[in-house]
């Protein structure tokens, strides 16, 4: 009895071990996990080749920025400037007895900027933006490899913000230039310059957005028609980066970084940079002629808003409504209609204000453009536009013809009979547009009236020109206001 008792006992024992050992190798077991795991992967993977997302087993591709920055970080360069404003104080009772400008005397206020620029030539010519240089009368630039130059101003644009500089100097290391028009949302790009005079600086980001308009370059004068269409990203740029390179992966230029979307002055997540295609046709009319040729479509346009959908029964959002076409212009001329939608300028789709205005920034007087219309009746057409200047013109402005009434930066017109028998004058020449230089630097603007120089009457815009661009010496000019008030500026060259 007492053996069978033993018996049954070894039994249970055996069985409830054997029991403990097979529930331990079918939940302990570690074998089934991976099962479970490779199924998870091979699904995740799945869905990454649909997207065309590389997979976890494919091995991720990872961006390697170090070429990028070798290859462009000696083409960005310091731009420092040193702004004078000078006032002229008049002495009465000098000129009382010895004539205008007697006794005077310049007081003088100094300040300091700085910001970056690329160099686009190995022959010495450099890009930066116009906000970076357009009051200063001395300009440093500081190369990579720490050696300095002085810069002379080639050319400013202020529809744009770019400017053109040019340092004595050959060999330099010239950037590669990229094409804008084929950067794609959420490629990585990366942004060179000198923030906060912290030279040769890159930072990273992608592209958020393209054909921003953020009303940077609105202005007073009437002269300047703002042309925006920035590049957006999230590469970090802060104050000093103004002028410099954004750059992709390949290290070519796409764009010349000019502003960040900030309530502190120092960046907060966005930042603009001028697309380099534009930046090109403005760079190259301002080292050929001095000056921007630039087309004009001739219309008052606007965004398609979904307001303006239901306000004028469009059927759908795409393209750029035509609020007017400006009479004599050469979308009138073409037979652009207000109501007219325009689809296309060239090949290129554009369904912002600001992509319209990229794309016709890119043409001089005499192009002519295919521009693909919805017209008001519903109809699609193409027409063909030639594009005229300011003035109506088809012809490019000759470097001679610049040279006539450009100089220190401004360019200049003839006062108008009505406006000479207004002021009570008969001699005198009108500032059109002002941009970087001398005559901007004393604190001159558009509608300033230069009515002698040196105490000689200024009786046409050639001979005013020329004086200033060939004196070597001082110059004394007397200055009438719009409203009439006279007065007096002088300055050494």
């Amino acid at each position: 009895m007492k053996l069978n008792t033993s018996l049954k006992t070894l039994a249970i024992g055996f069985f409830g071990g054997l029991m403990a050992i097979v529930l331990f190798f079918e939940f302990a077991n570690p074998i089934q996990e991976p099962k479970v795991q490779k199924k998870a992967e091979q699904l995740i993977d799945g869905n990454r080749k649909t997207l065309g997302l590389p997979t976890k087993f494919s091995g991720l591709n990872t961006t390697d920025f170090k070429e990028a920055s070798k290859n462009s970080i000696n083409s960005v360069v310091h731009v420092t400037t040193k702004v004078v404003q000078t006032t002229f104080h008049r002495d009465i009772f000098q000129e009382f007895f010895y004539g205008p400008g007697a006794g005077g005397k310049e007081f003088k206020q100094f300040g300091e900027g700085a910001g970056s620029g690329v160099i686009v030539s190995s022959e010495g010519y450099i890009v930066t933006n116009n906000h970076v240089i357009e009051s200063a009368s001395e300009i440093e630039v500081t190369l990579n490899d720490n050696s300095k130059y002085s810069a002379t101003v080639v050319g400013a644009d202020p529809s744009t913000d770019i400017a053109v500089l040019k340092i004595d100097k050959d060999g330099l290391p010239a950037i590669a230039l990229g094409n804008s028009d084929d950067l794609a949302i959420g490629e990585w790009v990366l942004a060179v310059g000198n923030p906060f005079n912290l030279t040769s600086t890159v930072t990273a980001g992608i592209v958020s957005a393209k054909a921003r308009n953020i009303n940077l370059l609105n202005s007073p004068n009437k002269s300047v028609v703002p042309i925006e269409s920035f590049i957006q990203t999230d590469a970090a740029v802060n104050p000093g980066n103004s002028g410099g390179a954004l750059v992709n992966t390949s290290g070519q230029l796409v764009g010349i970084n000019t502003a960040i979307a900030s309530q502190t002055g120092s960046y907060t997540g966005y930042s603009f940079a001028v697309p380099v295609n534009l930046v090109q046709k403005v760079m190259k009319d301002l080292i050929d002629y001095g000056i921007v040729q630039r087309g004009y479509l001739g219309v008052q346009i606007q965004n398609i808003t979904q307001e303006l959908k239901t306000e004028k029964d469009l059927p759908n959002l795409k393209g750029v409504y035509i609020a007017k076409a400006i009479e004599g212009g050469s979308a009138e001329k073409a037979g652009l209609k207000e109501g007219d939608v325009v689809l296309k300028i060239g090949t290129k789709e554009v369904n912002s204000a600001a992509a319209l205005q990229e794309e016709i920034g890119k043409m001089r007087p005499g192009d002519k453009v295919a521009v693909t219309l919805r017209t008001s009746q519903g109809n699609q057409q193409i027409k063909e536009i030639v594009l005229r200047n300011k003035e109506g013109q088809t012809k490019l402005v000759s470097k001679e013809e610049v040279k006539k009434n450009v100089a220190l930066g401004a360019s200049f017109v003839e006062l108008s009979k009505s406006e000479k028998e207004a002021l009570n004058i008969d001699y005198g020449v009108k500032i059109e547009s002002i941009t970087a230089g001398k005559l901007k630097s004393l604190g001159l603007k558009e509608g300033i009236i230069i009515t002698k120089i040196n105490n000689e009457a200024v009786r046409s815009v050639d001979q005013l020109a020329s004086k200033l661009n060939e004196s070597n010496s001082g110059i004394l000019l007397e200055i009438m206001s719009e409203s009439g008030k006279r007065d007096y500026v002088g300055f050494g060259l």
